[in-house]
């Protein structure tokens, strides 16, 4: 767990994805704030660093339940079609 603690904190961004490059090119690009854009950023890694928390919380307090809710989602996922 230390080891997902650590790389969480090294990333950027918690879910290892840089906004910038699922952002749009050309004028949508150029009409962006720069100082908006870094305080979305920071905003939303400190979003999923305290989601990725939660759920370590979660997992801590009730194993069982949270381990039924994985058991789920899985499913859930591997059910669904592109």
């Amino acid at each position: 767990m230390r080891e997902q603690e650590r790389s969480q904190d090294d990333e950027p961004y918690a879910d290892g994805l840089d906004p910038d490059a699922l952002a749009p090119d050309g004028p949508e690009r150029e009409r962006r704030n720069p100082k908006e854009d870094a305080e979305r950023r920071r905003r939303r890694a400190r979003f999923l660093r305290e989601l990725n928390e939660a759920r370590a919380l979660r997992e801590r307090v009730k194993p069982r339940q949270a381990r039924a809710a994985r058991m789920r989602q899985q499913m859930r996922m591997r059910t669904f079609r592109w």
